[in-house]
């Protein structure tokens, strides 16, 4: 069984190694050496599959980078390399799951039977990888969702919104990561269900994703329930300050509009006309007392 990891280093001068000495198709080889944005699948006969997978990343402002593997899996051969990736991702972040699988594999403490097992033990890697990161957000989103349901005065400037945004953000990208390689797997399953040395594998792992898609789609669920909730309580205060505005506005707009018309007739500079002056006050008053019992019994306040 043959084994190999190439860095982004080598991955320039790997295609024509790949394609002399392990007789790799063309198509596949561009597409390992280049960026791939979703999952792909290669299938070559019984004989040779293909993957292009992902594993989320956190970085930095919310933003959540891809970092790709590619495998070839063939009946005596296994062939991993790592996608191009951002500068601002360390290249060990990039080899995780392989470096972990070579250490344990050369020390001996890595039993497998061929190529498949050893390329079902890293994606199964990648796939606990998703479920931590999927767990991290979680536990971002119970806080924020302690800040809802608390009741907690929450303000525009202190960044909620942006929290929300960036909790959604990520876990929409792990999932989108998950559907898309269930997808993958799925397909993979029905082309080699005569690949007895493949298949269980391909089962599994289709298997692992599916779960980690469920557990995403119902986190999304969850924090859809506290954004909507925030929502409510956002537009419900909306609602309350509107209607309080509609009462300041109903109680001063024709006291306004009375002194305005009376008041140049009735206060002049050298001379104060008393006796309007009190009957103007008390129609305003009065206005305002009506306008007060009306608009409570309407229910603004």
């Amino acid at each position: 069984m043959a084994v190999a990891r190439l860095s982004r280093a080598r991955r320039g001068a790997s295609g024509a190694w790949l394609r002399d000495v392990f007789t790799l198709p063309h198509t596949a080889i561009q597409d390992m050496l280049q960026r791939n944005h979703v999952s792909r699948l290669y299938a070559f006969g019984d004989s040779l599959l293909f993957l292009v997978l992902h594993r989320p990343e956190p970085g930095e402002q919310g933003h959540v980078h891809y970092l790709e593997l590619d495998q070839f899996i063939a009946p005596d051969f296994l062939i991993t390399t790592h996608g191009p990736h951002s500068e601002q991702v360390p290249v060990e972040k990039m080899l995780a799951e392989t470096a972990v699988a070579a250490e344990r594999l050369l020390a001996g403490k890595l039993d497998v039977a061929g190529p498949a097992q050893l390329a079902h033990t890293i994606v199964s890697r990648l796939c606990q990888a998703e479920e931590r990161f999927v767990n991290s957000i979680a536990h971002d989103v119970g806080l924020l969702e302690q800040k809802v349901m608390g009741q907690s005065q929450i303000r525009g400037g202190d960044g909620f919104l942006d929290e929300l945004f960036r909790a959604r953000h990520a876990l929409l990208t792990v999932h989108t990561m998950a559907a898309q390689s269930t997808e993958i797997f799925g397909r993979a399953t029905r082309l080699y269900e005569g690949a007895d040395w493949l298949l269980p594998t391909l089962r599994d792992l289709q298997d692992q994703y599916e779960r980690v898609g469920r557990i995403s789609d119902s986190q999304l669920q969850f924090l859809a329930g506290v954004t909507e909730y925030h929502r409510a309580r956002t537009d419900q205060k909306m609602a309350v300050a509107g209607e309080k505005l509609a009462v300041i506005a109903a109680v001063t707009l024709p006291i306004s509009a009375v002194s305005g018309v009376m008041g140049m007739q009735t206060i002049q500079i050298n001379d104060v006309n008393w006796p309007w002056t009190i009957a103007m006050l008390a129609v305003m008053t009065v206005m305002s007392l009506w306008l007060l019992w009306w608009t409570k019994r309407q229910g603004w306040w």
